[in-house]
């Protein structure tokens, strides 16, 4: 009863929240002076997309873009060459190189900060696509006074390769639109890698990124959160990003995910419960959210094996006893209430799923994913949550530093 009370607590939170903030989730306050930006991209091995990316960065329709700052970490193909042939075609590109493989976004992303002596300084990574008009929607919220940074809604750029991107699509657009409503209770946990905006003074305080961190993008945002300033989501800034294909790519990425996430919490734990939001809310959100994923896990797994070794001996003694295996008493149409709350608490997540996805297509009024996608997603999906959790605390405790998919 208690994990259906810390379930339906958070479902019913979110749904109060989107309530009352609802004419608001679409809300970008219109920049109203231009001030210099910076983007800086690390690469590693992606000598193939990275003039891409570099074509699409400069498309932004921002006029205060002065420089596209891309760092190889050392890359054994041919990156660290196509990045200077594009610094040499347009005079905004600068190509820089670490001195040695980091292994990790964090490294190129300290190494640009160096180059970067603009008002703002943005990230993003070589394989996610920034829409146009993004970076342009996005720097209104950084004239709001308090405000240290702003991230965009990433979609996924590859949805229909099979069934696992199309659960990550569903996946992304619930996540973007979760972030959201947090902003509200100024509680967004991470300013995503795909494209996120910082004030310099935000970035010279808080040291960069931590190179120990296999989710840099989260610690920013709590050492950002930590250090006094406010954290935006823009809805209508759209980023585009590739997305594992297999279930092995997307393992490794989850799991440098979740390790990420416990190194960070680990590392602010003497903040629980105080310094504002990120004490009160987010720590106890993480926390929460593992243990109703892990004690999940452990509860389907007791009533499984419960129920196959109850059919068993009764399967047994039966025969021995020499009596039926099947009666009309083995049948039964009176739920358990732990039957209903189960129940209840799939429809409002589904239906909260749902306005998710309603949100994602703007002021469309159509889902953009068939109901069996749904479905897929709702039920397999994240059922594949649980023991990935486990595992991730298992590597944390083995001291795992692997930066793995990102």
């Amino acid at each position: 009863m208690t994990y259906t009370f810390i379930a339906f607590y958070f479902l019913t939170l979110h749904i109060l929240i989107y309530l009352q903030n609802k004419s608001q989730v679409y809300a970008a306050p219109k920049y109203t002076k231009v001030k210099d930006l910076s983007i800086i991209l690390p690469c590693y091995n992606d000598g193939k997309n990275i003039g891409k990316f570099i074509e699409n960065i400069l498309k932004t329709d921002y006029p205060g873009l002065k420089k596209v700052i891309i760092v190889d970490d050392y890359s054994e193909d041919d990156s660290y060459e196509i990045i200077k042939k594009y610094a040499r075609k347009y005079p905004k590109v600068e190509a820089y190189r670490v001195p040695e493989h980091t292994g990790r976004a964090a490294g190129p992303k300290n190494y640009g900060l160096k180059y970067a002596n603009t008002e703002l300084i943005g990230f993003s990574d070589d394989d996610s696509f920034p829409a146009p008009n993004a970076i342009s929607k996005m720097v209104g919220f950084l004239e709001e006074e308090g405000v240290g940074g702003v991230t965009s809604r990433v979609f996924v750029k590859n949805p229909k390769t099979n069934f696992l991107t199309k659960s990550q699509s569903i996946e992304y657009k619930v996540m973007a639109f979760t972030r959201k409503l947090f902003e509200f209770i100024e509680s967004i946990y991470v300013t995503n890698g795909p494209l996120s905006i910082y004030k310099k003074e935000v970035l010279d305080k808080t040291g960069g990124f931590d190179m120990k961190n296999l989710t840099e993008d989260i610690e920013l945002t709590w050492n950002t959160v930590s250090k006094g300033y406010k954290v935006r989501m823009c809805i209508p800034a759209v980023v585009r990003s590739r997305v594992p294909e297999t279930v092995g790519q997307w393992f490794r990425q989850r799991i440098r995910w979740n390790v990420g996430g416990i190194q960070t919490v680990a590392k602010y734990r003497k903040k629980f419960l105080q310094c504002g939001m990120l004490g009160l809310f987010i720590m106890p959100f993480f926390t929460l959210s593992w243990i109703l994923g892990i004690t999940g896990l452990f509860f389907l797994a007791y009533r499984f094996f419960n129920f196959i070794l109850m059919k068993f001996l009764v399967a047994k003694y039966s025969v021995a006893a020499n009596v039926a295996l099947i009666t009309t008493d083995s049948f039964t149409l009176n739920p358990s209430i732990l039957f209903f709350f189960g129940m209840l608490l799939f429809s409002l997540g589904l239906t909260y799923t749902f306005t998710s996805l309603f949100y994602s297509r703007g002021q469309a009024k159509i889902i953009g994913h068939p109901i069996r996608d749904i479905f897929i997603y709702s039920i397999f999906y994240l059922i594949m949550y649980p023991p990935l959790l486990l595992t991730a605390f298992y590597k944390y405790a083995r001291g795992y530093n692997e930066w793995g998919t990102r």
